[in-house]
Protein backbone atom coordinates (compact mmCIF):
# COMPACT_ATOMS: atom_id res chain seq x y z
CA UNK A 1 0.00 0.00 0.00
CA UNK A 2 1.07 3.45 -0.60
CA UNK A 3 0.23 6.56 1.27
CA UNK A 4 1.13 10.05 1.55
CA UNK A 5 0.03 13.36 0.04
CA UNK A 6 -0.72 13.77 -3.74
CA UNK A 7 -2.00 16.04 -6.19
CA UNK A 8 -5.59 16.79 -6.43
CA UNK A 9 -5.52 15.79 -10.15
CA UNK A 10 -3.54 12.04 -9.43
CA UNK A 11 -6.17 11.32 -6.07
CA UNK A 12 -9.21 10.25 -8.02
CA UNK A 13 -9.97 6.47 -6.90
CA UNK A 14 -7.51 6.28 -4.38
CA UNK A 15 -8.95 6.05 -0.77
CA UNK A 16 -8.86 9.28 1.96
CA UNK A 17 -6.95 8.74 4.78
CA UNK A 18 -8.54 11.64 6.90
CA UNK A 19 -11.55 13.23 7.11
CA UNK A 20 -11.92 16.95 5.58
CA UNK A 21 -14.90 19.49 6.81
CA UNK A 22 -16.74 20.69 3.84
CA UNK A 23 -19.27 24.04 4.56
CA UNK A 24 -22.07 21.26 3.08
CA UNK A 25 -20.46 18.32 5.56
CA UNK A 26 -17.89 16.07 6.40
CA UNK A 27 -15.93 14.37 3.33
CA UNK A 28 -15.59 11.13 5.46
CA UNK A 29 -11.57 9.33 5.58
CA UNK A 30 -12.03 5.82 4.28
CA UNK A 31 -14.44 6.78 1.03
CA UNK A 32 -13.30 6.01 -2.42
CA UNK A 33 -12.60 9.29 -4.06
CA UNK A 34 -14.70 10.43 -7.04
CA UNK A 35 -14.63 13.55 -9.05
CA UNK A 36 -17.50 15.00 -7.24
CA UNK A 37 -15.62 14.69 -4.19
CA UNK A 38 -11.83 16.01 -5.89
CA UNK A 39 -14.15 19.30 -6.92
CA UNK A 40 -15.65 19.50 -3.54
CA UNK A 41 -11.88 19.62 -2.03
CA UNK A 42 -11.44 21.86 -4.81
CA UNK A 43 -13.85 24.55 -3.93
CA UNK A 44 -12.35 25.00 -0.30
CA UNK A 45 -9.34 25.32 -1.62
CA UNK A 46 -7.02 22.35 -1.48
CA UNK A 47 -5.02 21.44 -4.00
CA UNK A 48 -3.77 18.11 -2.44
CA UNK A 49 -4.91 15.50 -0.16
CA UNK A 50 -3.61 12.35 1.88
CA UNK A 51 -4.71 9.27 0.79
CA UNK A 52 -3.49 5.66 0.40
CA UNK A 53 -3.53 3.59 -2.63
CA UNK A 54 -3.82 -0.40 -2.61
CA UNK A 55 -1.47 -2.66 -4.79
CA UNK A 56 -2.55 -5.27 -6.40
CA UNK A 57 -1.52 -7.90 -3.77
CA UNK A 58 -3.60 -5.77 -1.19
CA UNK A 59 -6.85 -7.04 0.15
CA UNK A 60 -9.21 -4.14 1.07
CA UNK A 61 -9.78 -3.09 4.98
CA UNK A 62 -13.12 -4.23 4.86
CA UNK A 63 -12.41 -7.72 2.79
CA UNK A 64 -9.43 -8.41 4.87
CA UNK A 65 -11.02 -7.98 8.11
CA UNK A 66 -14.46 -10.05 7.06
CA UNK A 67 -12.21 -12.52 5.60
CA UNK A 68 -10.17 -12.96 9.27
CA UNK A 69 -13.82 -13.07 10.92
CA UNK A 70 -14.91 -15.84 9.00
CA UNK A 71 -11.85 -18.10 9.61
CA UNK A 72 -12.40 -17.35 13.58
CA UNK A 73 -15.83 -18.39 13.10
CA UNK A 74 -16.85 -20.58 10.29
CA UNK A 75 -19.91 -21.69 11.16
CA UNK A 76 -21.47 -18.78 13.89
CA UNK A 77 -24.56 -20.53 14.34
CA UNK A 78 -22.75 -23.76 15.27
CA UNK A 79 -20.51 -22.37 18.09
CA UNK A 80 -23.34 -19.74 19.39
CA UNK A 81 -21.62 -16.54 17.92
CA UNK A 82 -22.60 -13.98 15.28
CA UNK A 83 -20.76 -11.73 13.29
CA UNK A 84 -21.76 -7.90 12.78
CA UNK A 85 -22.16 -6.37 9.05
CA UNK A 86 -18.30 -5.28 8.44
CA UNK A 87 -17.24 -1.83 8.25
CA UNK A 88 -14.35 1.21 8.32
CA UNK A 89 -12.19 -2.40 8.59
CA UNK A 90 -13.58 -4.11 11.81
CA UNK A 91 -16.04 -6.70 12.03
CA UNK A 92 -17.30 -7.11 15.71
CA UNK A 93 -18.24 -10.72 17.03
CA UNK A 94 -20.93 -10.81 19.43
CA UNK A 95 -22.84 -13.76 21.67
CA UNK A 96 -26.07 -15.51 20.24
CA UNK A 97 -26.34 -17.29 23.64
CA UNK A 98 -25.64 -16.25 27.23
CA UNK A 99 -22.85 -18.34 28.22
CA UNK A 100 -18.92 -18.24 28.85
CA UNK A 101 -16.60 -17.46 25.83
CA UNK A 102 -14.01 -20.49 24.99
CA UNK A 103 -11.49 -18.43 23.33
CA UNK A 104 -8.38 -19.98 21.98
CA UNK A 105 -5.39 -17.86 22.96
CA UNK A 106 -2.46 -20.00 21.37
CA UNK A 107 -4.30 -19.12 18.30
CA UNK A 108 -5.30 -15.66 18.97
CA UNK A 109 -1.79 -15.03 20.24
CA UNK A 110 -0.35 -16.15 16.86
CA UNK A 111 -2.85 -14.71 14.56
CA UNK A 112 -1.62 -11.04 15.97
CA UNK A 113 1.86 -11.70 15.69
CA UNK A 114 1.20 -11.83 11.66
CA UNK A 115 1.39 -8.53 10.59
CA UNK A 116 0.75 -5.43 12.96
CA UNK A 117 -1.75 -4.37 10.84
CA UNK A 118 -4.34 -7.09 11.70
CA UNK A 119 -5.56 -7.05 15.33
CA UNK A 120 -8.07 -9.64 17.17
CA UNK A 121 -8.75 -8.53 20.30
CA UNK A 122 -11.50 -10.86 22.60
CA UNK A 123 -12.64 -10.93 26.36
CA UNK A 124 -10.60 -13.41 28.73
CA UNK A 125 -10.90 -16.94 28.17
CA UNK A 126 -14.44 -18.41 29.88
CA UNK A 127 -15.85 -14.63 30.64
CA UNK A 128 -19.61 -14.87 30.88
CA UNK A 129 -21.67 -13.08 28.93
CA UNK A 130 -24.93 -12.52 27.95
CA UNK A 131 -26.55 -13.31 24.85
CA UNK A 132 -25.90 -9.61 22.48
CA UNK A 133 -22.54 -9.21 24.31
CA UNK A 134 -19.63 -9.06 22.21
CA UNK A 135 -16.55 -11.60 22.45
CA UNK A 136 -14.27 -10.16 20.30
CA UNK A 137 -13.21 -7.50 17.46
CA UNK A 138 -11.47 -7.84 14.49
CA UNK A 139 -9.47 -4.14 13.08
CA UNK A 140 -7.56 -3.73 10.08
CA UNK A 141 -5.70 -0.52 10.97
CA UNK A 142 -4.59 0.25 7.77
CA UNK A 143 -6.88 0.54 4.88
CA UNK A 144 -5.33 -2.38 3.33
CA UNK A 145 -3.31 -5.11 3.54
CA UNK A 146 -0.92 -7.82 2.01
CA UNK A 147 -3.16 -11.04 0.66
CA UNK A 148 -0.52 -12.90 1.48
CA UNK A 149 -0.94 -11.55 5.57
CA UNK A 150 -4.58 -12.35 5.39
CA UNK A 151 -4.19 -15.73 4.70
CA UNK A 152 -1.61 -16.67 7.25
CA UNK A 153 -3.84 -15.24 9.94
CA UNK A 154 -6.82 -16.72 8.65
CA UNK A 155 -4.66 -19.83 8.83
CA UNK A 156 -3.24 -19.06 12.60
CA UNK A 157 -6.87 -18.12 14.06
CA UNK A 158 -9.38 -20.72 12.62
CA UNK A 159 -11.96 -22.01 14.54
CA UNK A 160 -10.41 -19.67 17.48
CA UNK A 161 -13.63 -18.61 19.15
CA UNK A 162 -16.73 -20.44 20.31
CA UNK A 163 -19.42 -20.14 23.36
CA UNK A 164 -20.34 -22.33 25.54
CA UNK A 165 -23.89 -22.11 26.40
CA UNK A 166 -25.45 -22.83 29.95
CA UNK A 167 -26.07 -26.52 29.86
CA UNK A 168 -27.38 -26.91 33.14
CA UNK A 169 -30.76 -25.00 34.20
CA UNK A 170 -31.30 -26.37 37.77
CA UNK A 171 -29.47 -26.34 40.83
CA UNK A 172 -29.94 -27.25 45.08
CA UNK A 173 -28.35 -25.18 47.76
CA UNK A 174 -27.65 -26.33 51.08
CA UNK A 175 -26.49 -24.35 53.73
CA UNK A 176 -25.33 -25.33 57.46
CA UNK A 177 -25.84 -22.37 59.82
CA UNK A 178 -25.49 -21.42 63.26
CA UNK A 179 -28.77 -20.84 65.34
CA UNK A 180 -28.11 -16.91 64.39
CA UNK A 181 -28.27 -17.82 60.97
CA UNK A 182 -31.06 -17.97 58.98
CA UNK A 183 -29.60 -18.41 55.73
CA UNK A 184 -31.05 -15.74 54.12
CA UNK A 185 -27.55 -13.79 52.93
CA UNK A 186 -26.05 -16.68 51.22
CA UNK A 187 -29.56 -17.76 49.62
CA UNK A 188 -29.96 -14.61 47.96
CA UNK A 189 -25.84 -14.12 46.82
CA UNK A 190 -26.29 -17.71 44.89
CA UNK A 191 -29.86 -16.76 43.97
CA UNK A 192 -28.40 -13.71 42.30
CA UNK A 193 -25.29 -15.45 40.41
CA UNK A 194 -27.17 -18.64 39.23
CA UNK A 195 -29.99 -16.19 37.67
CA UNK A 196 -27.26 -13.93 35.42
CA UNK A 197 -26.73 -17.53 33.79
CA UNK A 198 -30.85 -18.53 33.93
CA UNK A 199 -29.98 -21.41 36.50
CA UNK A 200 -33.17 -21.90 38.53
CA UNK A 201 -32.40 -22.51 42.43
CA UNK A 202 -34.44 -24.45 44.89
CA UNK A 203 -35.49 -23.17 47.83
CA UNK A 204 -33.80 -22.13 51.10
CA UNK A 205 -32.28 -24.85 52.86
CA UNK A 206 -30.29 -24.92 55.79
CA UNK A 207 -29.56 -27.75 57.79
CA UNK A 208 -27.18 -27.95 61.30
CA UNK A 209 -23.33 -27.74 60.71
CA UNK A 210 -22.59 -31.45 61.19
CA UNK A 211 -21.82 -34.17 58.84
CA UNK A 212 -24.65 -35.90 59.90
CA UNK A 213 -27.09 -33.36 59.07
CA UNK A 214 -25.36 -32.08 55.38
CA UNK A 215 -25.02 -35.97 54.82
CA UNK A 216 -29.09 -36.70 55.35
CA UNK A 217 -29.54 -33.54 53.06
CA UNK A 218 -27.14 -34.31 49.97
CA UNK A 219 -28.68 -38.25 50.06
CA UNK A 220 -32.18 -36.55 49.63
CA UNK A 221 -30.93 -34.18 46.60
CA UNK A 222 -33.45 -34.77 43.38
CA UNK A 223 -33.49 -33.84 40.08
CA UNK A 224 -30.54 -31.03 40.47
CA UNK A 225 -28.24 -31.03 37.87
CA UNK A 226 -25.73 -29.30 40.40
CA UNK A 227 -25.15 -29.22 44.15
CA UNK A 228 -23.47 -26.20 45.84
CA UNK A 229 -22.55 -26.25 49.73
CA UNK A 230 -22.43 -23.40 51.61
CA UNK A 231 -21.13 -23.67 55.30
CA UNK A 232 -21.92 -21.61 58.61
CA UNK A 233 -18.01 -22.63 59.18
CA UNK A 234 -14.85 -22.18 56.87
CA UNK A 235 -13.57 -25.75 55.13
CA UNK A 236 -10.28 -25.90 56.83
CA UNK A 237 -9.50 -29.30 55.38
CA UNK A 238 -10.67 -31.64 53.09
CA UNK A 239 -11.67 -34.34 56.27
CA UNK A 240 -13.80 -30.83 57.54
CA UNK A 241 -17.69 -31.27 57.90
CA UNK A 242 -18.35 -30.22 54.39
CA UNK A 243 -16.09 -32.71 52.13
CA UNK A 244 -16.41 -35.38 55.09
CA UNK A 245 -20.65 -35.04 54.49
CA UNK A 246 -19.94 -35.66 50.83
CA UNK A 247 -18.12 -38.85 50.94
CA UNK A 248 -20.45 -39.92 53.80
CA UNK A 249 -23.36 -39.77 51.02
CA UNK A 250 -21.43 -41.68 48.70
CA UNK A 251 -19.83 -38.88 46.69
CA UNK A 252 -16.25 -38.15 46.04
CA UNK A 253 -14.22 -35.15 46.21
CA UNK A 254 -11.86 -34.74 43.57
CA UNK A 255 -10.15 -31.24 44.49
CA UNK A 256 -10.04 -29.15 47.70
CA UNK A 257 -8.55 -25.72 47.86
CA UNK A 258 -7.70 -22.86 44.73
CA UNK A 259 -4.80 -21.01 43.78
CA UNK A 260 -7.49 -17.83 44.12
CA UNK A 261 -8.15 -14.79 46.03
CA UNK A 262 -10.85 -14.29 47.35
CA UNK A 263 -11.75 -18.17 47.13
CA UNK A 264 -9.39 -20.45 48.47
CA UNK A 265 -11.50 -22.47 50.60
CA UNK A 266 -12.97 -24.06 47.26
CA UNK A 267 -14.21 -27.84 46.92
CA UNK A 268 -14.72 -29.81 44.01
CA UNK A 269 -16.79 -33.15 43.61
CA UNK A 270 -19.55 -35.62 42.48
CA UNK A 271 -22.68 -36.87 43.89
CA UNK A 272 -24.38 -39.76 41.82
CA UNK A 273 -23.03 -37.98 38.71
CA UNK A 274 -24.24 -34.73 39.74
CA UNK A 275 -21.51 -31.79 40.18
CA UNK A 276 -20.91 -31.19 44.03
CA UNK A 277 -19.15 -27.66 44.35
CA UNK A 278 -18.35 -26.68 48.13
CA UNK A 279 -18.51 -22.75 48.33
CA UNK A 280 -16.12 -20.62 50.18
CA UNK A 281 -17.91 -18.17 52.71
CA UNK A 282 -16.52 -15.20 50.45
CA UNK A 283 -19.58 -16.43 47.78
CA UNK A 284 -21.92 -15.17 50.16
CA UNK A 285 -20.59 -11.53 49.29
CA UNK A 286 -21.65 -10.38 45.63
CA UNK A 287 -17.62 -9.65 44.60
CA UNK A 288 -15.92 -11.29 42.18
CA UNK A 289 -14.22 -14.68 43.70
CA UNK A 290 -12.87 -18.26 42.61
CA UNK A 291 -16.19 -20.05 42.87
CA UNK A 292 -17.70 -17.86 40.43
CA UNK A 293 -14.95 -18.98 37.93
CA UNK A 294 -15.67 -22.81 38.86
CA UNK A 295 -19.37 -22.54 38.90
CA UNK A 296 -19.69 -20.28 35.50
CA UNK A 297 -17.59 -23.45 33.89
CA UNK A 298 -19.60 -26.21 35.22
CA UNK A 299 -22.89 -24.77 34.26
CA UNK A 300 -21.77 -24.65 31.05
CA UNK A 301 -20.88 -27.52 30.48
CA UNK A 302 -17.26 -27.35 30.71
CA UNK A 303 -15.24 -29.81 32.55
CA UNK A 304 -12.82 -28.59 35.81
CA UNK A 305 -9.94 -30.76 36.99
CA UNK A 306 -7.45 -30.49 39.22
CA UNK A 307 -5.13 -29.60 36.62
CA UNK A 308 -7.79 -26.47 35.37
CA UNK A 309 -7.82 -25.33 39.37
CA UNK A 310 -4.27 -25.35 39.42
CA UNK A 311 -3.61 -23.00 36.40
CA UNK A 312 -6.17 -19.95 37.67
CA UNK A 313 -3.49 -18.91 39.63
CA UNK A 314 -2.28 -16.20 36.89
CA UNK A 315 -4.68 -13.74 37.23
CA UNK A 316 -6.21 -15.24 40.38
CA UNK A 317 -5.13 -12.16 42.61
CA UNK A 318 -9.18 -10.78 42.73
CA UNK A 319 -10.09 -7.85 44.17
CA UNK A 320 -10.00 -7.64 48.41
CA UNK A 321 -13.49 -8.06 49.92
CA UNK A 322 -13.55 -6.13 52.87
CA UNK A 323 -16.40 -7.67 54.73
CA UNK A 324 -13.58 -11.00 54.69
CA UNK A 325 -13.41 -12.14 58.46
CA UNK A 326 -9.73 -12.56 57.46
CA UNK A 327 -7.96 -10.14 55.47
CA UNK A 328 -4.57 -10.56 53.36
CA UNK A 329 -2.65 -8.19 55.27
CA UNK A 330 -3.87 -6.43 58.51
CA UNK A 331 -4.91 -3.43 59.03
CA UNK A 332 -2.60 -0.42 60.50
CA UNK A 333 -3.57 -0.20 63.92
Amino acid sequence: MKFGPVPLDQAQGAILAHSVPLPQGRLRKGCVLGPEDLACLAAVGLTEVTVARLDVSDLHEDAAALAIAQALVPRPETVGLRLRPVGTGRVNIHSDVTGIAEVFADRIHALNRIDPMITLATVPPWHRLKQDEMVATVKIIAYGVPQAAVAAACAAGAGALRMRPVARSRAVLIQTATADDDGEKGHRAIHKRLEALRVGLSHKQVVRHHEADLSQALLAVEGAELVLILTASATSDIDDVAPAALRRAGGVVERFGMPVDPGNLLFIGQLRGIPVIGLPGCAKSPALNGADWVMERVICGVPVTGDDIAAMGVGGLLKEIPQRGRLREARPE
